[in-house]
């Protein structure tokens, strides 16, 4: 079995929504509704970090309609973190601070989703741009950072910044393209929360200008109302299940997310956040159940889904499938950002007996990773695994 030393479930993939100063392990679904974010320009009083406002558009590079939701990501030498939503128009615009960035671990790469994240968890990279300062440390450097857009069955060009900037200024960012991939067979936008009468609309609409103010108590409400006027309003009830993780209220998160999936089968993102729950349980069926449902919908969108559902798998003594979710784990993270998929991978390897692989993979995780907590855990069990693989050829 995986124990709490060895596939670490990172706690950071319950923050699902991108507003300044958290962090965002998901690539989270696309905002369906129109957010305007208008740009604001602060006074700067003495001593008070420096303010740019960075504006753009998004668009289909085909001159198709753009997905009803569409994120802004942005990264800044750690991971990405989700900084905006783009309005129907595909435009964009955020608040780039010195302080207020989004900072932390990232999710996406360590195996707690939110891990989840990714897709669905993991505190591995970290987003320097709260740290980036310009000449002589008077304002918020972009120079390294880049720009791009997430949305379900596209795949985004990037933009790389490389501008330094003082305090109330504006950059614009230009045009981000979207590209159709169409390997995805779920949709953007649920069909049933197509359906919602007006007053639900309204309720929903309400609750996302607030989680862009960061008033996620009145959010939360916002969404309850919708839900209660319209009680197959799956994204309404997808939000709301977030907002609950965000506040440690797992048992009625749970129920948020299967009131979505119930509400529509199609969608991925509920499947992927049960099966974080499941996995941070231990539950180890659910969370097969959940995560193999999610990425049969959508294999591409959330990666660390991968990770976790082969942390499941191992826990089942699933190997042969163990070993090919966490294949696509890796294949998903070409820079090595989760470091414990190695050695997952080895722990995997050395369960079939495949000593010389296995053996390699520990290498590689204690290359990535040295001083890592587990790491003299980790040249142990190496130890132990070689003396197997000499073993076996004799």
């Amino acid at each position: 079995m995986v124990d709490d030393g060895i596939v670490r479930v990172e706690s950071t993939w319950r923050f699902g929504f991108p507003q300044l100063g958290a962090d965002f392990p998901m690539r989270v679904r696309q905002m369906k509704q129109s957010m305007l974010f208008p740009v604001l320009f602060f006074l700067a009083l003495p001593g008070a970090p420096a303010q740019l406002i960075v504006s753009g558009k998004v668009a289909v590079a085909d001159g198709g309609q753009l997905p009803d939701r569409v994120v802004i990501e942005r990264d800044c030498g750690g991971a990405w973190r989700n900084v905006a939503y783009a309005d129907r128009k595909g435009q964009f615009n955020f608040r780039w601070s010195e302080t207020a960035g989004i900072t932390g671990g990232d999710a996406s790469q360590s195996g707690g989703f939110g891990g989840p994240r990714g897709f669905p968890g993991n505190g591995i990279g970290q987003d320097s741009a709260d740290q980036a300062r310009g000449p002589g440390g008077g304002g918020p450097s972009m120079t390294g950072c880049e720009l791009r857009a997430a949305a379900a069955g596209y795949r985004s060009e990037v933009i790389t910044l490389n501008s330094n900037r003082t305090f109330l200024d504006s950059y614009d960012a230009g045009t981000i393209l979207l590209h159709r991939t169409g390997d995805t067979a779920a949709p953007a936008v649920s069909a049933t929360s197509l359906k919602a009468p007006s007053d639900a609309r309204r309720a929903f609409d309400k609750g996302l200008e607030a989680v862009g103010k960061a008033k996620n108590s009145d959010a939360e409400k916002d969404f309850e109302k919708a839900v209660s006027l319209y009680p197959l309003y799956a994204e309404a009830w997808l939000d709301l299940g977030k907002l609950r993780l965000q506040r440690k209220a797992d048992d009625s998160a749970g129920e948020a997310f299967r009131k979505a999936l119930e509400a529509d089968g199609n969608l991925a993102e509920p499947q992927v956040y049960l099966g974080m729950l499941a996995v941070e349980n231990k539950q180890w069926p659910d969370a097969v159940k959940y995560l193999d449902g999610a990425l049969k919908l959508d294999p591409v969108h959330f990666p660390d889904a991968w990770f976790n559902h082969a942390v499941a798998e191992y826990n089942l003594k699933d190997y042969s499938n163990a070993e090919r979710s966490v294949r696509e784990a890796l294949k998903s993270d070409p820079q090595h950002k989760n470091s414990r998929a190695e050695y997952l991978l080895g722990l995997i390897l050395a369960a079939q007996k495949d000593y010389s692989g296995a053996a390699e993979q520990l290498r590689v995780y204690l290359k990535l990773a040295p001083d890592a907590d587990d790491a003299e855990k980790v040249r142990t069990q190496l130890t132990e695994i070689e003396k197997l693989e000499s073993a076996s050829h004799h």
